[in-house]
């Protein structure tokens, strides 16, 4: 059998494994700084949980795990029969994997609702999948670093999120756009445009805006029914580059005008040219998820072709659907595959790390090699990564695999070393060898 992974999924290797590292922990450490806590839910979420939280277009991407053991026992016949796989499913899956981040942590908080604090702050850095079709910066299993509050209406959550943003791609050296919209906004459109009733039609046409064009948002309206004097009022207003130039056009809409009204708050809050991201407000985003109700976030990264490496939003009432009504929640997201083929791409990781290796061990003979693994205990008991070849081998061979590793010093011990306590210490990459003592290496190497 040739093996293979499943399509949309990758392996990563150690190096790669250390990049994606130093991502998670620099957004882990912002997201403590701004007071989150963690939590972790599980891989599987009931379907029941899942499903109609995301759109008809989320929905469509949801993995189903079947039932265990005979799964076609308790199938419905007459599905199976009619070969009607939206019939089936229900009689044959209970379960699904999760699609994001924030579904789960809602129901979280609802089971949970007597032991957590509110507003209640929590990150989550976990996978999650999605049956898209694969391709340059979207995969089927992907991690996401979620941030986000529950409990509460304030504003000031929307203007601390955008600023998580803005710090943390600052400390990773990627500059971005942070790009805020407000659902309210687009009812506001609708509104204006007098297509109250296809609000969602017209939501998931203009997200589909980066992909397709206008012209193309155009179509995709007409085909779902929005009248073409619609369409081209809607078109006139998404020209609107800026609030001020906005809030007239929504004079004939209460719930557009409030979004106006939200935005303005946001963006006060954050003041004027304090951020070292640009964070604008944007029109066109339009975030296709169903739950958004309020202020809606996503970041572009600057200098290279990807989609969104970013995004998240205000949404009232999740809780609601799970018993909990009322306990409005905000929060976003941060794409850590793209974030990562980003980096990658514009070279932004630390050619050094934390994790790196720093050094190998490297003896002529038995008695030597004893004498270097004991060595190599007290370099490791001061914090330095280090690591012994397993054998007394040729120092061709050894030295070859301390190059394929990428340390930068081999630390070599002969007889001679061994009875003078001073191992050579090699730069392996100007080739310079000196003799030092164990405490001397370790200082040089700190």
């Amino acid at each position: 059998m040739k093996p293979s992974i499943p399509k949309g999924t990758r392996d990563f290797s150690p190096e790669e494994v250390n990049k994606r590292n130093y991502i998670f922990d620099t957004i882990r450490e912002v997201f403590v700084r701004y007071g989150y806590q963690p939590i972790e839910t599980p891989a599987m979420e009931n379907l029941s949980t899942l499903t109609g939280k995301y759109g008809e277009e989320g929905d469509k991407l949801l993995f189903k795990v079947l039932n265990n053991g005979d799964f076609l026992a308790k199938a419905d016949q007459d599905a199976l029969d009619a070969r009607d796989s939206n019939q089936l499913v229900p009689s044959i899956s209970k379960r699904g994997l999760r699609y994001d981040l924030t579904v789960p942590f809602a129901r979280y908080v609802v089971m949970r609702q007597h032991e957590v604090t509110f507003p209640f702050k929590r990150y989550q850095i976990q996978p999650v999948w999605r049956a898209d079709r694969p391709q340059k910066g979207r995969y089927q299993e992907f991690y996401q670093c979620d941030v986000d509050v529950a409990g509460s209406d304030s504003l000031v959550y929307e203007a601390e999120l955008a600023q998580i943003y803005d710090e943390v791609f600052a400390r990773l050296g990627l500059e971005v756009v942070v790009k805020l919209n407000n659902r309210k906004v687009l009812a506001g459109i609708a509104e204006v445009a007098g297509i109250r009733d296809s609000f969602m039609d017209m939501t998931i046409a203009i997200d589909k805006l980066d992909k397709i064009g206008m012209e193309g948002v155009e179509q995709e309206m007409a085909g779902r029914g929005i009248p073409e004097t619609a369409i081209g009022k809607v078109k006139s207003i998404l020209q609107a580059q800026s609030l001020e130039e906005l809030k007239p056009l929504m004079a004939g809409s209460a719930a557009g005008l409030k979004g106006v009204e939200e935005l303005e708050t946001v963006f006060d809050y954050l003041g004027i040219g304090e951020s070292t991201n640009e964070i604008v407000f944007d029109i066109t985003l339009a975030r296709g998820l169903s739950y958004y109700t309020g202020c809606i976030f996503e970041v572009a990264a600057k200098g290279v072709q990807m989609g969104s490496i970013g995004g998240g939003g205000r949404y009232d009432d999740l809780t609601g659907v799970f018993g909990m009504p009322g306990t409005s929640g905000v929060g976003v997201s941060f794409g850590a595959e793209r974030i990562f083929d980003v980096m990658e791409e514009l070279k932004l990781f630390p050619e050094d790390s934390a994790t790196r290796l720093k050094a190998v061990f490297l003896a002529f003979d038995d008695q030597t090699h004893r004498y270097a693994f004991r060595c190599l205990r007290r370099l490791r008991a001061a914090g330095i990564n280090a690591e012994i070849y397993p054998e007394p081998a040729k120092m061709g061979k050894q030295f070859k695999y301390v190059d394929k590793r990428n340390a930068p010093y081999a630390i070599v011990v002969g007889s001679n070393e061994m009875a003078s306590g001073k191992p050579g210490l090699k730069n392996m990459k100007t080739g310079e060898q000196e003799s030092l003592t164990l405490e001397e290496i370790i200082g040089r190497l700190r």
